[in-house]
């Protein structure tokens, strides 16, 4: 039903164009999913199929109510699999507003979701206004696709916007826009229960309480649609023009009522408010903006009420003199509300309706893990390892140096050794020297310094990569702002938008790794510096570490040197076991964290979840508990076992230290210069065996660290910082455009376009009556008045344009001045004689400009 023949509105389709959303979901499962795509080719051919169906949909028939609810159901179930960016350039084109033809690209599955119901509202829409509501049936029909539509919108506005996470919704789908559009359609359901009541012969007190609520729904509609960017000025006229007109006639139908329970007085009070109700809505046809019928209705019902006013205040006057009470004291109309928003059950719990045997079909990718899960477990192997390695290992290898400090600054075992073999190398130090020199120790640890600096230059290149883009972003838009000014230029600059903000923020974070990673890479690096000679001399032959370690001289092992020495080997010895026996403790940790395979688990809770909440998104908070309780059967009876082993090494220590005390009283009495120097030998070599091991662990967890910053760098912070700067240009891009537009002055939004540098010659300043967009009518006004009629886009006749931007105005003198042609000012009177032919069109006059003659215009 065109627009013309309707005095209500329905919304327009968005327009979006193919996509193989099946290829994107291939490779997010070939690159993120331990499953194979081939696994889902079923699925996957269908979802480009029920995509296909779903935004062909773009004739008013009932069929495409299932298509696109269909898609908007999967849509909302592969939600819960696939992450919101899957990597589909959704392409939508706006339905409402001045940029129709520039089309909005995103990589979000809510925005595809958010288009796909808005085309459902809109063929709601479209259904009500193609059926005849000429007949009561017909009406409830109506009223009922106009309550769904308005359903779908507010589903959308409250449960799928708030999760868009765009920082830009499309204006003919941001907060403002959807509100009005809900009122609008609620209005016009309410309209046609309104019309059902008439069409009944209702009583005139509920038509009235009927008629103000349509009233109420129509002015919230329009109070909402002026702070909306895209619902156009015709659209706003026509709802406030149909608010007077519900107001004037609830005061109408009142008033009949008051006569009919012989309230004279009150019935020329209501009627006299309906004639200013019904005359404000009369100010709303100016400029041409209303449907012929709306405007007719509105005279219709003037004319009506004025008639009765008339009557009434003449019976009032002559016959029952009653007092007519003023606007204030009249009592305020009660509303019959019967329009409500229904989202339908299709929409709101799309999960109902999935089965081999149901309206829908299957759900898509059932056997695929959700992504949520994936998530969660990752969630839970980072939170495993941090357990494991910060309050574990961490706490056993920071007791085992402090038992290493105490043995080093005891003079253990260097003391003993040398003691009690004289002359040649202990058994335990050759033991340290073979591990040194399997290992190639000072090589592997050059290498590793090699690869961590390797690791740290990609990491940074990487991080640079994303500032430069960042920064690059920002000089861009300080540029523009230079251009356009402050005023015009009114996008907030990158580093207050809100995640331009983060993005920055996250720049400082990442400084600060960068910072106290080298930081900590000095201090290792330190440490080797002062542990390399050594380690050099442990690398080689046993007969170059006996160059180094000098002989001792014999000492007499008296009783109580050798019971002190006895107790103190034995001392220390309880404390190479109790290293040994931690340093097997953290390995195995360390194992039995990488076999922790949480999957299996996880997915039969998975499964639990879903059964025990078939409506209900699986995120990955629903697995905090799950979580927690395996964490503390695993692990809690490591933790706890630390004071154990703390405890055990302060008696340790104690012991150790008095043992030591005892042995040094002895051997003082018998030392000699050559067997200090040996202890200190001996001591400094084993420092430096356990200050590689030391090492090594200090470079594993470098490694560890910067692999792990590679992701923060890369995934966590240069991927996304290029996608926003690529989205800030793309804003950038529309604004220019939109700033680089003509003024409105030379915007056509007329139904058939006469462009202006082929209109016939004129005056420049002369005033030509204006042809209005109804029928032959003309309209003189004092400046151009541009009308557009109420758009419904459903209808058989032609596509109503909607507003196109228009080239500038051609130059009506015809060419570029020259000074030889002097200056002329056109439409000047025509002088005798010089009239073209008969047609009576009047010239310009002829000649150069004479100053004494003066300036004549028109």
């Amino acid at each position: 039903m065109d627009s013309k023949t309707s005095n209500i509105l329905s919304l327009p389709f968005r327009r979006s164009v193919h996509l193989s959303l099946a290829t994107t979901i291939r490779q997010y499962i070939n690159a993120k999913y331990d499953q194979h795509p081939d696994m889902f080719r079923p699925d996957l051919d269908t979802i480009d199929t029920i995509r296909n169906d779903a935004i062909n949909v773009r004739e008013p028939h009932s069929s495409g109510i299932k298509k696109l609810q269909a898609y908007a159901a999967q849509l909302v179930w592969i939600g819960g699999k696939f992450p919101i960016d899957i990597g589909a350039e959704f392409t939508w084109y706006p339905a409402l507003g001045y940029n129709t033809e520039r089309p909005m690209v995103r990589n979000n599955l809510k925005y595809e979701l958010m288009n796909v119901l808005y085309n459902l509202a809109s063929l709601y829409s479209q259904l009500a206004i193609n059926t005849s509501r000429s007949n009561t049936e017909g009406l409830k029909t109506a009223a009922n696709y106009f309550s769904q539509a308005a359903g779908v919108l507010s589903h959308m506005k409250t449960s799928i916007l708030p999760e868009l996470r765009m920082s830009d919704p499309p204006e003919d789908m941001d907060e403002h826009t959807l509100e009005s559009l809900t009122q609008l359609l609620l209005a016009q359901s309410q309209e046609c229960f309104w019309q059902k009541a008439v069409m009944d012969g209702m009583k005139d007190a509920l038509i009235a309480r009927l008629a103000a609520r349509v009233s109420d729904l129509y002015n919230l509609a329009g109070e909402s649609a002026v702070r909306s960017e895209a619902i156009s000025s015709a659209w706003i006229h026509h709802m406030t023009a149909k608010h007077h007109h519900f107001a004037a006639a609830a005061q109408y139908r009142a008033a009949c009522d008051c006569l009919e329970k012989r309230k004279y007085g009150e019935e020329v009070a209501r009627l006299q408010d309906a004639v200013l109700c019904v005359n404000e809505g009369i100010k709303e046809t100016k400029g041409g903006y209303l449907n012929k019928i709306v405007v007719e209705d509105l005279h219709a019902l003037k004319r009506k009420v004025e008639e009765d006013l008339k009557r009434a205040e003449k019976d009032n006057d002559i016959i029952f003199l009653n007092i007519v009470p003023p606007k204030s004291e009249l009592k305020i109309l009660e509303r019959a509300n019967m329009a409500v928003a229904r989202v339908p059950k299709q929409v709101s719990d799309p999960y109902e309706f999935f089965g081999d045997k149901a309206e829908f079909g299957p759900a898509l990718f059932s056997r695929l893990v959700p992504f949520s899960v994936h998530v969660a477990i990752s969630i839970y192997e980072e939170r495993r390892d941090r357990m494991v390695n910060q309050n574990i290992v961490h706490e056993l290898e920071n007791m085992t140096d402090q038992l290493h400090n105490v043995l080093a600054s005891l003079g253990l075992p260097g003391s003993i050794q040398a003691i009690e073999k004289p002359l040649g190398l202990p058994p335990s130090l050759v033991q340290h020297a073979e591990e040194i020199r399997q290992a190639d120790a000072v090589n592997r640890i050059q290498k590793s310094f090699i690869d961590i600096d390797k690791l740290r230059a990609a990491d940074m290149a990487i991080f640079e990569e994303g500032v430069t883009a960042l920064a690059a972003e920002s000089d861009e838009d300080q540029q523009l702002r230079a251009r356009y000014g402050t005023d015009r230029w009114s996008r907030p600059d990158g580093k207050t938008e809100p995640q331009g903000a983060k993005l920055w923020n996250q720049v400082a974070e990442i400084e600060s790794y960068f910072e106290s990673s080298a930081s900590s890479d000095a201090v290792v690096r330190d440490k080797y510096a002062t542990t390399e000679d050594l380690l050099r001399i442990l690398s080689g032959s046993d007969a170059g570490i006996q160059n180094y370690v000098p002989s001792g001289g014999q000492m007499d092992m008296r009783e109580e040197l050798r019971t002190a020495m006895g107790k103190l080997r034995s001392a220390h010895s309880d404390a190479i076991r109790l290293d040994s026996k931690r340093r097997r403790k953290v390995a195995s940790l360390k194992e039995n964290a990488k076999r922790d395979d949480i999957k299996p688990d996880i997915l039969k809770e998975a499964a639990r979840l879903e059964r025990t909440y078939p409506t209900t998104t699986i995120v990955p908070a629903h697995f905090e508990d799950f979580f927690d309780k395996r964490l503390d059967k695993l692990y809690e009876p490591e933790i706890e076992a630390l004071d154990k082993d703390a405890m055990e090494q302060e008696q340790l220590v104690t012991l150790l230290e008095r043992t030591n005390r005892e042995f040094e009283a002895q051997k003082q009495k018998g030392s000699s210069r050559a067997n200090r120097e040996r202890e200190q030998a001996l001591q400094r070599l084993d420092s430096a065996y356990y200050k590689y091991k030391e090492i090594l662990n200090n470079l594993d967890v470098g490694r560890k660290f910067y692999n792990d910053l590679s992701k923060i760098v890369g995934q966590g912070f240069r991927d996304v910082a290029k996608s926003w700067v690529a989205q800030r240009r793309m804003e950038a891009r529309a604004l220019e455009e939109e700033l680089s537009m003509p003024t409105l002055s030379n915007l056509n939004i007329s139904r058939n376009h006469t462009p202006v540098h082929n209109a016939p010659p004129q005056g420049m300043y002369q005033q030509q009556p204006q042809q209005g967009y109804y029928g032959g009518m003309q309209q003189q006004q004092g400046g151009p008045v541009e009308a557009a009629a109420i758009q419904s886009w459903a209808g058989a006749g032609g596509n109503v344009q909607q507003p196109q931007p228009m080239p500038p105005v051609a130059n009506p003198m015809g060419g570029m001045w020259t000074p030889n042609s002097g200056i002329k000012f056109g439409g000047g009177p025509s002088q005798p004689g010089s009239g073209s032919g008969g047609d009576g069109q009047q010239q310009p006059a002829q000649g150069t400009w004479n100053p004494t003659a003066g300036i004549k215009f028109g």
